[in-house]
């Protein structure tokens, strides 16, 4: 019979909060600069000791943050179950130390109502994540993205309402539109629900929110910010400066297109890294410690293959 070993916690998990931790906006939370992504690693069909000793790593070392959605996985909703299964053999104990989020707006079920900004589809959702992740409440409710068609005001009624319900403490939306993001800081702020963080793209390749004025806006609003895809899919590691490995995202069908890497792109890449071997970092550090440095960012939301993986992704917060 496989009996799992108990986890305790690191004793000395908080000793680094001073460098550790950042407030989000003008909010009471504090989230580690390095947050723990479940996009990919954390699915069905991943090792689930993979997962548990990742998630032990982070936790026994500060991080706190543990981001989902309810189509993670895969397959979808795998990612939450995992989450449920880490709750019920190691967190339970460990649960108000948490703060884990997810999120809903993407395709998750057939038919018209699994996907979106319906209210229908939040309230559905929020309902089958707790199920799933084993919990009572989530810390955090996103609107994974921006509806066209529904009435915005459904949309963040909803997200109010969740709240209300006591089945999330806070609300966030991720990749809306600058325009959306300033009527939805509005309507949540006169509605005692106040948003807490915007979450987008943002990384050395990629700065459309400094660009079209999301991360100023929430700068200047005390919203938190948090950047997902911060090493752009791998692109800004080593992963790729001298080829396509056969293990890698871009070698799988469906994910990162070979196309993307250009000549140009190839070549930016190996100026960027000369420069952070200068610098005493690897690209990938200097990516994330490049995010962290920009006026407004709370929070990076990092994914980890490997427990190797992420303690090099923390190095960053000690340059």
């Amino acid at each position: 019979m496989n009996i799992k070993q108990r986890y305790t916690a690191a004793p000395e998990r908080y000793d680094h909060s001073d460098k550790l931790y950042a407030r989000c906006g003008n909010s009471g939370v504090m989230l580690p600069k390095i947050s723990l992504g479940f996009w990919h690693n954390f699915g069905g069909i991943d090792p689930y000791e993979r997962s548990r000793a990742i998630t032990h790593y982070a936790f026994d070392h500060g991080i706190t943050h543990f981001d989902l959605a309810n189509n993670y996985g895969p397959p979808y909703g795998t990612a939450e179950e995992t989450m449920g299964q880490l709750m019920k053999d190691d967190f339970h104990a460990y649960r108000d130390e948490l703060f884990i989020s997810s999120k809903a707006g993407y395709d998750m079920w057939p038919g018209p109502y699994g996907e979106w900004g319906s209210r229908k589809y939040l309230m559905a959702s929020i309902n089958q994540s707790l199920k799933r992740m084993n919990l009572d409440y989530v810390d955090l409710f996103y609107s994974h993205r921006f509806d066209p068609v529904t009435p915005v005001e459904e949309t963040l009624q909803a997200l109010v309402d969740i709240v209300k319900q006591g089945k999330a403490l806070y609300v966030g939306i991720s990749r809306w539109p600058l325009e959306a993001l300033t009527f939805a800081e509005k309507y949540l702020r006169e509605r005692d629900t106040p948003l807490l963080i915007y979450q987008d793209r943002l990384n050395m390749l990629d700065r459309e929110p400094q660009e079209k004025g999301q991360l100023e806006f929430c700068r200047t609003h005390g919203i938190g910010f948090i950047s997902f895809s911060p090493l752009a899919q791998g692109l800004l590691t080593n992963r790729y400066l001298n080829g396509i490995p056969a293990d890698s995202r871009m070698a799988r069908p469906n994910e990162l297109k070979k196309e993307v890497l250009t000549p140009e792109l190839l070549s930016h890449l190996h100026n960027l890294n000369r420069q952070a071997g200068e610098r005493g970092q690897s690209l990938a550090e200097m990516a994330l410690r490049w995010i962290l440095e920009q006026q407004g960012v709370t929070s990076v939301l990092v994914g980890a293959s490997s427990v190797e993986q992420l303690a090099q992704n923390m190095r960053c917060i000690d340059m």
